[in-house]
């Protein structure tokens, strides 16, 4: 098997020599945590861990805790990757990453570690200007904001009771990411269908609110997702742990109001 192709710039791995490097890569890792952890150092945890998480949530819930996790591992390091896009794990050397919605591929060892309900989400000024919708029919007479990375399409399912309402919304934006949608929505730009985490900050200071707070939506769940064929290393567990002590605080009625 060829793992390295010559050019006249140099040396590039190929594709089996990249998965190769990582294999091996991760195969050091472990046996340097069981050399640890025979010596009775296994507490401390070192070298780097390398982190995926969707651009938005990580900016709003992982980045501005990610010293907090540093200053109880002083031996880490930590390069985080935000992509929204659910990236090759072995290919890119990621130990773990943050994704949401299900787990079809069911090569990957996945966690769930937490579920946040989504709600028709807009700016306090919109309403202000168009009024807020009370009834899911009451939507044909606004615009959406479709974000269709999540899921999302213009077809908005809401349940009640025990019974299912299905409306067909009006929208002229479809955005492919989340920044797009935050921006759109707080510049008054219509309604969209989003987790109450990608508004949190807003939602706590009033400036988005929710609509048809009556009418439930299916809710998005957070998944700690390893790369398939791999033992999680105790680095990738301890940061997993992490996030699901930040999302249980983050689901606290004083955080999300």
């Amino acid at each position: 098997m060829k793992l390295l192709v010559r050019s006249t710039r140099g040396l590039a791995p190929t594709e089996a020599g990249l998965n190769f490097y990582e294999r091996a890569r991760r195969s050091v890792e472990e046996a340097e945590e069981a050399e640890l952890a025979a010596r009775g150092a296994g507490t401390g945890l070192s070298g780097k861990l390398r982190v995926c998480a969707a651009v938005t949530f990580a900016r709003l819930h992982i980045v501005p805790k990610i010293a907090e996790f540093l200053a109880q591992n002083p031996d880490l390091e930590m390069e985080v990757v935000l992509d929204d896009r659910n990236i090759d794990l072995v290919q890119e050397g990621i130990d773990v990453a943050l994704r949401f919605g299900s787990m079809p591929d069911s090569s990957l060892t996945a966690r769930k570690i937490a579920s946040c309900p989504r709600a028709v989400l807009g700016a306090a000024a919109y309403f202000e200007r168009c009024g807020k919708p009370m009834l899911p029919g009451e939507l044909a007479l606004h615009q959406a904001i479709v974000y269709p990375h999540s899921g999302g399409s213009d077809v908005w399912a809401f349940r009640k009771d025990g019974s299912e309402v299905s409306v067909t919304v009006n929208s002229r934006r479809e955005i492919t990411a989340a920044e797009g949608i935050r921006a759109a929505v707080l510049a008054g730009a219509g309604l969209t269908v989003a987790s109450e985490w990608m508004f949190t900050p807003e939602l706590a200071d009033g400036t988005v609110q929710r609509a048809l707070t009556e009418w439930q939506l299916p809710s998005i769940d957070l998944w700690a997702v390893y790369p398939a064929g791999r033992t999680a290393t105790a680095k990738a567990r301890s940061f997993v742990s992490f996030v699901d002590s930040l999302m249980a605080d983050a689901a606290a009625p004083s955080t999300i109001v």
